[in-house]
């Protein structure tokens, strides 16, 4: 499962949406130190385009969790409903992911993640799980372990007739 922290590296940011098409991402953290890292919530593919095309919002590293005082981007400006200038984000992703000042800068996550993003333990119902997706409308879902630790992801995908037929059957025929 690709997951990513409240606070984000520019260049690990930029490196996982050049390399992956998925639509959107579990946002973990740590509560404490010494804890694992937890469900926060999600995140979607367009809205950390748009968060990478303003840069003004970078910021550079800290020792501890705590952010300068920037001022997070509004709503309407990060939830636009039009995509992104493909030529453009992917000069950006380059730029990123080469140019070694972005190894030093991050983005603070935490005022654009949807923080009540519906997630499923790890051994819910399947019929269940397929009902929520027709129901609610969703194009994904994160699977989460008793101690709300990611574990997985299912898509609109995964659940498809055929293909679900298939895996099921594999999973189930004798060794």
């Amino acid at each position: 499962v690709r997951v990513l922290h409240l606070k984000e590296n520019i260049a690990s940011l930029a490196r996982l949406l050049a390399s992956t098409s998925h639509g959107g991402f579990p946002v973990v953290c740590r509560p404490k130190p010494d804890h694992a890292e937890v469900f926060q919530g999600t995140i979607k593919r367009l809205e950390l385009c748009m968060l990478l095309e303003n840069e003004h919002i970078f910021e550079p590293e800290t020792n501890d969790e705590t952010f300068s005082s920037s001022h997070p981007l509004s709503y309407e400006k990060i939830t636009v409903e039009k995509l992104p200038n493909l030529s453009r984000l992917t000069m950006l992703l380059n730029r990123y992911t080469t140019d070694p000042r972005y190894q030093q800068l991050f983005i603070n996550l935490d005022p654009y993640i949807n923080k009540s993003a519906m997630s499923v333990q790890a051994h819910f119902s399947l019929q269940r799980t397929y009902i929520i997706f027709r129901t609610l409308g969703l194009r994904h879902l994160t699977v989460v372990d008793r101690q709300n630790r990611v574990v997985g992801v299912i898509t609109r995908k995964d659940l498809m007739p055929f293909p679900l037929e298939e895996r099921l059957r594999l999973q189930l025929a004798p060794r």
